[in-house]
């Protein structure tokens, strides 16, 4: 793939409020700590994060608040994934037609059936993955069309069979010295889903498109937009999050941590050992999603680390090493757009700024 092209913005993307968002300026280390805090709980009180940062309540306060009003932290609460009934992922590798790559990852995040959108090197061009509820019938219907997004060359879809690790808090890496060491399997492992269409109502899931745009939104707040009281907000969210229906998604540039290599790994695993792989993996911070697919007895892996050099070293030091594994492709994540079925409030800013690198070159 052209990497300086991928970047170029494409004719008919529209202009965005979004693109606003400064991905040059300065991040402080309090910043950072208040970034990584949010990505532990996403609705964590000011006063608790102040305790993680170590620093006063009112600072950082003020400093978070700039922070989301910024678009460079995004906190959002989506229904956990299979929490309205049964579904089925996919995971997609496209190749664009030249010149093409924004227009289609821009059709893909409009659609309400992709949860991840990302720009690639490599022998791809876009990576998505694609979250269909029902039968084989529906899988097939909304796959076609989704090949058909103009641009669109070469489509693979992958199953995903099982999912081993989904995480947002790989910035805690920075902070924790034992962020790599063997930990309790219940901190990283997908938690069981315990919901179902059932506990969901009108109003609830009200509650909960207010809080997909702003997932720090007060239960006052709520209210007032929906026309219910405080108490009730608060009654319905602690019941959703309870039982295990709602997921908390924190996103953030892995730039404004200091992380330069997030990578995209498809592993070649011995059959045998497959689970046994995935577990050791799992259990290091900076994975931040891993699971096996149908095909080759693959594991599909996301990794977030600051440099090429430390990725270097995982992949020999750590991947290599791991008994059963056989090989990998890998591809690099140029541009992520869409994550937890949110899209990011920086994609813009970050392609109209390599944009404008180009034009001056």
């Amino acid at each position: 793939m052209d990497e300086d092209r991928a970047l170029v913005p494409a004719p008919g993307v529209p202009a965005d409020p979004m693109s606003s968002v400064h991905l040059t300026r300065e991040v402080s280390d309090l910043d950072r700590r208040i970034v990584v805090a949010l990505q532990q709980d996403g609705r964590a009180s000011w006063t608790s994060i102040a305790e993680f940062a170590g620093a006063p309540v009112s600072t950082v306060t003020r400093r978070g608040q700039q922070l989301l009003a910024e678009g460079l932290v995004r906190v959002g609460i989506v229904p956990t994934l299979g929490s309205e009934g049964h579904v089925e992922t996919f995971f997609v590798r496209i190749n664009c037609t030249p010149g093409s790559q924004l227009t289609v990852a821009q059709a893909l995040i409009g659609s309400p059936y992709v949860r991840f959108v990302t720009l690639v090197t490599g022998k791809f061009d876009v990576f998505a993955e694609v979250v269909i509820p029902g039968d084989s019938a529906t899988y097939a219907h909304v796959l076609t069309d989704l090949q058909a997004i103009p641009g669109v060359e070469r489509w693979r879809s992958d199953l995903v069979v099982h999912t081993y690790k989904v995480s947002f808090d790989w910035g805690r890496q920075l902070y924790d010295a034992h962020a790599e060491a063997a930990s309790d399997p219940q901190s990283y492992m997908p938690a069981p889903n315990t919901c179902d269409p059932t506990h969901f109502d009108d109003a609830d899931r009200a509650i909960v498109e207010e809080l997909r745009h702003n997932g720090r939104a007060s239960f006052q707040s709520i209210g007032d937009t929906l026309d219910m009281n405080e108490s009730s907000v608060r009654r319905r969210y602690e019941r959703m999050r309870n039982a295990g229906c709602l997921t908390t998604v924190t996103m953030v540039p892995a730039s404004a941590l200091g992380m330069s290599a997030e990578t995209l790994l498809i592993l070649r695993v011995e059959p045998s050992r497959i689970a046994s792989v995935a577990q050791t993996l799992a259990q290091h911070v900076s994975v931040r999603f891993l699971a096996a697919a149908l095909e080759e007895n693959s594991l599909y892996c996301e990794i977030i680390l600051p440099s090429t050099e430390t990725l270097h070293d995982f992949l020999t030091g750590t991947i290599a090493h791991l008994k059963g594994v056989r090989g990998w492709n890998a591809a690099m994540e140029l541009v992520f757009m869409k994550r937890g079925f949110i899209e990011t409030p920086w994609w813009r800013a970050q392609v109209a700024s390599a944009g404008s690198a180009e034009s001056g070159s």
